[in-house]
């Protein structure tokens, strides 16, 4: 692919143009030469499209998914998950009444109403949560209470269960949980909740989990790696790949994803702005995959400490059976010892008799004498 990333976006720096800006500004200097050297090639790398640019990053995925500047984005990206055209009507606060204010790996957080009433709520993780099951359904009910107050309140005695729509939690993994590596041939799962009889409910929550690392490593290793085969997986390569040629191959076969990576390169002219919010993001990245590590490192501990309670119990089982079959083996010993001195005895009266035989015998030769 003879085309570069340059050929499409003229407005990309040079990284000596860069450099030279930085070094040029004592603010930008010192917090350049603060970070680790792989990050300084990350943010260079980043805003000259050397490496693509990556969209996972939070200033960014807002920036290209602002449902209330291109609301158009948000309804494509939802309709492609969901199956379902559906459009975006309201961005709801993300907060209410949320179950904790938990320190996050979350690079995006969203909740829209769309145009059927339902409620749909958008997340990126950069770092998939343990228990990504269990927490999505705490989200997910969270959502549905909220929607039931907001439409009890608003309909009153007109309320009725059937205006209570369906709520989509639709969460997109940079680093999937371990889970979703045991199956590395897909890439999105749906979930739904149904019956074992046939009977049929609309139980309201529905789950869309993309796994974008398992998707980068599908189309790795894909005959032809630069084919998308859908418009979807346009999307989910925008988001997680940023492999420069890849971005050609999407924006020649998807022209539209031209301008959202132009709108992203236009961020990039603004080389003080960007670094701060890399920054921050450096930051807080490095704060919550600390304590991500800890938790996993405590989970591991509660895990071992499962594990050797158990050993311990199968050695305490075995030492009892041990301690009961010696109780049977001395019991034996006893036996044995009884069987034996009662032999002893025995063989002492043979011993004796057989004296007294031989005696006799003795006393008639003398008296044939």
């Amino acid at each position: 692919m003879t085309k570069k990333l340059r050929d499409y976006f003229p407005m990309l720096q040079t990284r000596e143009v860069i450099l030279k800006e930085i070094n040029n500004n004592e603010k930008m200097w010192s917090t350049f030469y603060s970070w680790e050297e792989e990050r300084q090639e990350e943010f260079l790398d980043f805003c000259t499209g050397a490496r693509g640019v990556k969209v996972m990053y939070d200033f960014v995925s807002k920036e290209i998914l602002n449902p209330e500047s291109t609301p158009e984005r948000i309804d494509e990206l939802l309709s492609l998950l969901l199956k379902q055209e559906v459009h975006v009507m309201e961005v709801l606060p993300n907060d209410g009444t949320r179950l904790a204010d938990e320190s996050s790996l979350v690079i995006m957080d969203i909740v829209v109403q769309l145009s059927d009433g339902s409620i749909a709520n958008l997340e990126i993780q950069k770092i998939g949560y343990k228990f990504p099951g269990e927490r999505s359904a705490c989200y997910s009910a969270d959502l549905l209470l909220r929607q039931y107050k907001r439409v009890r309140s608003e309909r009153k005695k007109k309320f009725s269960y059937k205006d209570i729509k369906d709520v989509y939690t639709i969460v997109l993994f940079e680093n999937s949980p371990a889970e979703f590596k045991k199956f590395p041939d897909v890439y999105i799962h749906s979930f739904g909740q149904k019956s074992d009889s046939g009977l049929e409910f609309n139980l309201l929550q529905k789950y869309v989990f993309v796994a974008l690392d398992n998707f980068k490593n599908i189309q790795q290793n894909k005959e032809n790696k630069y084919l998308i085969n859908s418009r979807l997986d346009a999307w989910i390569a925008f988001f997680c790949i940023d492999d420069p040629e890849m971005i050609v191959a999407i924006i020649e076969q998807y022209p539209e994803f031209r301008a959202y990576y132009e709108q992203i390169y236009d961020i990039c002219r603004n080389i003080e702005g960007v670094m701060d919010m890399f920054s921050k993001e450096l930051q807080e990245l490095d704060r919550n995959t600390v304590q991500l590590m800890i938790d996993e490192m405590q989970e591991d501990l509660k895990q071992k400490g499962k594990e050797l309670d158990l050993i311990n119990q199968k050695l305490g089982e075995k030492n009892q059976e041990l301690d009961e079959k010696n109780q049977e083996l001395n019991e034996k010993n006893q036996e044995l010892n009884e069987k034996s001195q009662e032999l002893d005895e025995k063989n002492q009266k043979l011993q004796a008799a057989l004296a007294r035989i031989h005696e006799l015998e003795e006393e008639k030769k003398k008296a044939n004498q």
